[in-house]
């Protein structure tokens, strides 16, 4: 059968709308999923009441920049030498990173201690305000494998300029798929709120000496 050309640009144009279809058929098969790095439900037993005298403020989180996205970056599982990573467009931070990662931080030690967070309030000019500055200094994210992260922080007291410095290094086991990964970074971010909290608690009671974890 031979086709007249009228027949064929009618073919061509169903077949470029059917490409169009299934293109965004598949867009709409992968929606971008968010998460956060708030903390679980379950640890609210362990924060303490509020305590009024006991103020922290936290600075913004310094980490390396390829991780300040909202992209999940994760260690590529198909590379051969591990030397490669993802940046992941469908699963994402609710904010950028760094943000999450510092608001995470944060209201966590604020709650362990029961302190205020005088970050972004005016600060008391009767009363010490312990500052926090945190750097994530190594994170590494390989799904179904490990979330390994190595935190340096150092506190700070407002009225005599006493310093503690610390480190904690950790390593979170996790299953296959980006849920389990997510949970292993909330389980690194918990034992770094739990290690700076103790820091705060100890270095407020008159130890200044720095500690390595």
């Amino acid at each position: 059968m031979i086709m007249t050309k009228p027949t064929l640009n009618r073919l061509h144009k169903t077949v470029i709308t059917l490409a169009m279809a299934a293109a965004l058929a598949g867009c709409a098969s992968s929606p971008t999923r968010f998460y956060t790095l708030s903390a679980p439900q379950q640890a609210q037993s362990q924060m303490q009441t509020p305590n009024s005298r006991l103020f922290i403020e936290v600075s913004p989180i310094a980490l390396p920049e390829r991780l300040a996205r909202p992209q999940l970056v994760v260690r590529s599982t198909g590379s051969s030498s591990g030397a490669r990573v993802d940046i992941l467009e469908q699963d994402r931070w609710s904010s950028p990173f760094n943000n999450e990662l510092r608001d995470a931080l944060a209201s966590g030690i604020a709650n362990r201690l029961g302190a205020i967070d005088v970050s972004r309030s005016g600060r008391p000019t009767d009363q010490p305000v312990y500052r926090i500055a945190i750097e994530l200094r190594e994170f590494d994210a390989a799904p179904g494998d490990k979330v390994q992260a190595t935190y340096g922080w150092s506190i700070t007291r407002s009225d005599n300029a006493k310093t503690s410095v610390c480190r904690l290094s950790v390593s979170e086991p996790v299953a296959a798929g980006m849920d389990a990964l997510v949970v292993g970074v909330q389980r690194t971010v918990a034992d770094a709120v739990n290690a700076i909290a103790a820091n705060v608690t100890a270095f407020k009671s008159g130890a200044t000496s720095a500690c390595q974890n």
